[in-house]
């Protein structure tokens, strides 16, 4: 389980984030809502180390947790980013192989093994040998999901994951993110879009601007 505690965040002397506390349960489906301007995104960033907190602390599986510590962080925490964040000039498999064999220093064959699995199940093993320009919205995302999956992340974050694609995969979406809790993993889903929320959720949190 992992628990915010109290978690402060500002920028600029704006308060984003203001002593919020959390807990989001082991296979679980955590959707966070609100307009823009809200955190959403903010607090996102914060649960995997892309920002640091001003106060408060992260306890995961009932010890201290700090999503900043590079060390641990992306074995942690995994994000799946709203424009995908694919390399152009990497293939589909090169795309998701490359941070296991840099970062968690893997060998050629059990990163091959491992990634031959993940396009397996997220339907991608077709089109392992293509490049982003050549993929679809939706096949793109898929791809960005086996990649933070390749790191096998306790949690997975998705950052508004129907904002870049045609509204008729919004269920396709909905789908693989629903497929993905089988597997055990948790996630976390920020979104704009209420009704894509209450879809996918186990949990909701909606949150509303602050009047600094």
């Amino acid at each position: 389980m992992l628990k915010l505690n109290n978690i402060t965040k500002s920028f600029d002397g704006k308060t984003i984030l203001n002593n919020l506390n959390l807990e989001v349960k082991d296979n679980s489906i955590l959707s966070i809502v609100g307009p823009s301007g809200a955190g959403k995104t903010t607090l996102l960033r914060c649960i995997a180390g892309l920002e640091k907190i001003d106060s408060g602390s992260f306890i995961l599986n009932d010890k201290p947790f700090d999503p900043f510590d590079e060390s641990v962080k992306e074995r942690v925490v995994g994000v799946v980013f709203q424009d995908f964040n694919l390399f152009p000039h990497l293939s589909v498999m090169e795309n998701v192989a490359l941070a296991p064999q840099m970062v968690l220093k893997q060998d050629k064959q059990t990163v091959e093994k491992n990634v031959n699995e993940l396009l397996d199940q997220l339907g991608l093993t077709s089109l392992k040998n293509q490049y982003p320009f050549e993929l679809s919205g939706g096949q793109k995302q898929r791809v960005a999901i086996a990649r933070a999956l390749a790191m096998k992340p306790q949690i997975l974050c998705y950052d508004e994951p129907t904002s870049a694609l045609d509204p008729s995969l919004r269920d396709t979406v909905a789908q693989v993110i629903l497929d993905l809790k089988k597997t055990g993993i948790t996630q976390i889903v920020i979104t704009h879009d209420p009704d894509f929320a209450k879809k996918i959720a186990d949990q909701l949190l909606e949150v509303k601007p602050l009047n600094n």
